[in-house]
This record gives structure tokens, sequence and C-alpha cells, in this order.
């Protein structure tokens, strides 16, 4: 065993006015600082998400449904029937999934499906159905669209439809999580982890953007120009 260096080289090394501690007390600052950061922003964030609420008289050109999870997709059928929009895109549909299949789990006409709804089978995930959507607005010239998905996923649903296309204004149409809505969801475990995951999520794409850090495309095929059908098969 090597020799323990000498009381006096030690006590130099820690002593009040050694450089060396006042930079661990300067990261140790640092570090709570952030940690102070990033919890306050995860209240805003929660906060912010539990006080979303859809708009009392929704109205675009389009209106486009993130999957996972039928309640979604029900809720945006009905804003379709309501004449909330002319057509309805549903992005990230799994590929053994059909319209028909999407048309009787809804509960909805054939026809509804035939003449205003398009499928997309591309999307992997949230950057892919800001992709998926992109391409169809091009597609359909929409200027405001409607964007149906749960309250705690909207914020990061909207960040990546802005980046993707900035030109369009996207509406929130958020499904309320009735989880989330009880108050004191900070002690349901369930309520905390679907927050704290969003959370971390929403942060990593901010940062993300903020550095210029290029992303996966988040498309099964990323060269191709299709991926989105109409229903016309049904």
């Amino acid at each position: 065993m090597g020799a323990a260096p000498p009381s006096g080289v030690a006590d130099g090394l820690f002593s009040r006015r050694s450089p060396l501690r006042r930079t661990v007390r300067v990261l140790g600052a640092i570090f709570i600082l952030c940690l102070g950061i990033l919890f306050a922003g995860f209240l805003r964030f929660a906060d912010s998400v539990v006080s979303l609420a859809p708009p009392t008289t929704p109205r675009a050109d389009a209106i486009v449904v993130l999957t996972g999870g039928y309640q979604r997709i029900d809720q945006a059928v009905n804003l379709l029937i309501s004449g909330a929009g002319e057509r309805l895109l549903i992005s990230g549909v799994n590929p053994g999934t059909s319209a028909a299949r999407l048309s009787k789990l809804t509960r909805s006409s054939s026809a509804l499906f035939s003449c205003c709804v398009d499928m997309g089978y591309q999307a992997l995930d949230t950057i892919g159905n800001a992709a998926e959507t992109a391409r169809w607005i091009s597609d359909h010239g929409y200027r405001s669209v409607l964007v149906v998905t749960n309250n705690y996923h909207m914020p990061r649903s909207l960040l990546e439809l802005r980046r993707a296309d900035p030109d369009t204004d996207f509406i929130a149409y958020p499904v309320v999580n009735s989880d989330l809505k009880v108050k004191n969801w900070f002690i349901d475990p369930d309520a905390l982890r679907t927050l704290l995951s969003e959370y971390a999520k929403v942060t990593v794409a901010t940062v993300r953007d903020l550095i210029g850090l290029r992303s996966s495309p988040g498309l099964r095929d990323p060269l191709a120009t299709g991926g989105i059908t109409g229903a016309s098969s049904l």
C-alpha cells in the first residue's frame, strides 16, 4: 500500500482557502442551482398540463390525432363529425391496423372514413408524428390544425409540430387524463411517473433544439414521400 500523504499536504488541499475546496464548493452550488431550476420547471410543467382544457368552440382547417389510445381517436372522430375540421389525419397508425378496424372501434360510419380520414403509417414516435403531419399539411395546403392527444403529451407534441412546420397554426385539443386531474397527483405514483417521464422528454427535446442537435426522423422509411393513405378502400 502507498503511504498516506503527509497531514500538512492534506490540510493544505482542503483548507478553507485552498483552490480545490473553492472549486468543490462552486460545483456543489451549481449542482444545487440546476436541481432547483429543474424542480421549478417540473412544477410549472405539471401545473400547465393539469390546467390544459380544450377550446370551447374548436375550429380549424383540419384535425390531426397522434395515436397512443383509442380515446384520442374517438375524440378526433367526434370533432370531425361536428365540423371542427374538414379532414382528419390519424398519425402513427400501426401497419397492421386497417381503416375498417378503426371505423368499427370508433363506432363511426365507413362513409366518414372513406371521405374524410387519412391514415398515416410512417410515424414511429412523436418526432415522426410531426414529420408525417407536416407532409400531410403541405399536401393539402392547410393553415390551421387541431392537435388531439393526451394532455400530458401535448407540450412535447406542439414543440415537435411547430419545429417541423413553423408556418402552421397548431391548436391544442387535449384529451384529459383523469388521473392527472386529481388534486393530489403528486402522491399518485402512476400520475407522478407519467408527468416526470414527459417532463424529461420535453426537456431533452428543448435542449436538443437549443444546441442544434439533429434528431432521428422518427419514420419507418425516412426517404418515403408517401405513407399516408385515404380510407377509400372501406
